[in-house]
């Protein structure tokens, strides 16, 4: 009874626009004190910044930081001019370099909306320029972004990793084939509508602009060789490769001598807003998370849908509901912080691999940022494209498809997201 009482009261807070780290708190704090009374109130704050101090987590502001830096120092802007040069010369090929640009610089941000911010200031202009219309441009700057969050490194499997006790370095290995695999998908989608509405081309393939271009993102391209060489080499674990990350492009920023600092100063206070966000619900979580545990309700849910089922497979189907209704509503890193603690000692009894299953939880939660009425990526999107939501998602839709392929391939085909990672550490 008290559980649902507290369920209730926290459903009402978000529902009148109580931030959710809030409504999370108030809502532990109350179960603590039905279930133990007020002399167990003692130590919540401590409890609150331990969870919220954990050395993984530090991993978060060093990305946001990074991609930051990335692009208010010209990095950005020469990653695009060459892959403009490599791909460009398709029909539609500036919409495939949108999507291409965007999982390299999600190697080094870790965070979509951030993605999405930095290239479609950039991009979304530039298509509209050459005759793509609005929503068209917005959808793919959106979906691209949301999918690039399970290439390494990513803010939502930092989160996952640290809720479900699993390695960061696994789940960032176990998201390389599945990018690969959707970014694929999305530029064959691209050129499926080119073909149909008869996009523009961009310049002819050019071998001497080519050379131009390669030489001058080079210093660019060592980024995510510190990054993801570092951590699949087993070098740095993820928090260190963050700060090698910053490192790196503070001094390839240098290097361009075109950092604009003022640009740099509002990134980084909008990345440490972000950041701080991500930390309170963390905090917060603590509370709610101890209460859940000593009252038992994720043995208890764990129990119930095994009197159900036992199968897998089956029961990773009814996770892949819940998950994406749940991306309607929630931001993906409240999602995690809320749900992954409830449902690991479910997964574990039935034989699911964690790791596994944090690249279905981050896809399913990636699609969560394409759906409305949340839809943070897709809403950031729109604002830059300066384009109505729904006229947006109705071009969506089939991006959002590539999207769900994408997840169940991983879901019903485990050696697709696990093959490198059974190669590197198992």
């Amino acid at each position: 009874m008290i559980v649902l009482v507290i369920f209730l009261a926290l459903l009402f807070m978000i529902f009148i626009n109580v931030p959710i780290a809030v409504a999370l708190a108030i809502s532990g704090v109350i179960g603590i004190v039905a279930a133990e009374g007020m002399g167990a109130l003692v130590t919540v704050a401590l409890d609150m910044y331990n969870g919220a101090t954990k050395f993984s987590l530090i991993a978060i502001p060093m990305f946001v930081l990074a991609g930051a830096i990335m692009n208010a120092s010209g990095i950005t802007q020469r990653l695009i001019d060459f892959v403009s040069a490599l791909i460009g010369f398709v029909r539609g090929g500036l919409a495939m370099v949108n999507v291409g640009v965007s999982l390299f610089f999600a190697e080094i941000s870790g965070s979509a909306v951030a993605d999405v911010a930095a290239l479609g200031s950039v991009m979304i202009p530039q298509m509209k320029k050459r005759g793509y219309k609005a929503p068209f441009a917005a959808a793919l700057t959106s979906s691209s972004a949301s999918l690039a969050i399970i290439i390494p490194p990513s803010i939502p499997m930092i989160l996952y990793a640290v809720s479900a006790q699993t390695s960061i370095e696994q789940l960032f290995v176990a998201g390389v084939v599945p990018g690969i695999i959707g970014g694929a998908g999305l530029m064959l989608l691209c050129w499926y509508f080119a073909r149909r509405y008869n996009l523009p081309v961009e310049a002819a393939f050019d071998t001497k602009r080519l050379r131009e271009t390669f030489i001058a993102a080079l210093p660019t391209f060592a980024l995510p060789v510190i990054i993801l060489g570092g951590i699949f080499g087993g070098f740095v674990t993820a928090t260190e490769a963050g700060g090698l990350a910053v490192l790196a492009a503070i001094i390839i920023g240098f290097w361009y001598r075109e950092t604009d600092f003022k640009q740099l100063r509002r990134a980084m206070l909008d990345g440490a807003m972000q950041t701080a966000v991500v930390m309170v619900l963390v905090a917060a979580s603590v509370l709610m998370g101890g209460f859940l545990t000593r009252a038992q309700i994720p043995q208890d849910l764990a129990a119930a849908l095994l009197d159900i089922t036992d199968n897998k497979w089956v029961i990773l189907a009814i996770l892949n509901v819940f998950f994406l209704v749940i991306g309607f509503f929630l931001h993906s890193a409240a999602a995690i912080i809320l749900v992954v603690p409830i449902v690991v000692p479910l997964i574990t009894q039935v034989g699911i691999d964690p790791v596994h299953f944090g690249l279905v939880v981050t896809l399913n939660l990636a699609i969560g940022q394409q759906t409305p009425p949340v839809a943070s990526v897709l809403i950031t999107a729109c604002s830059i494209a300066r384009a109505n939501v729904w006229d947006v998602s109705k071009i969506n839709i089939y991006f959002i498809a590539v999207l769900l392929l994408v997840l169940l391939l991983c879901t019903y085909v485990p050696v697709v997201p696990l093959f490198l990672v059974e190669l590197l550490y198992r």
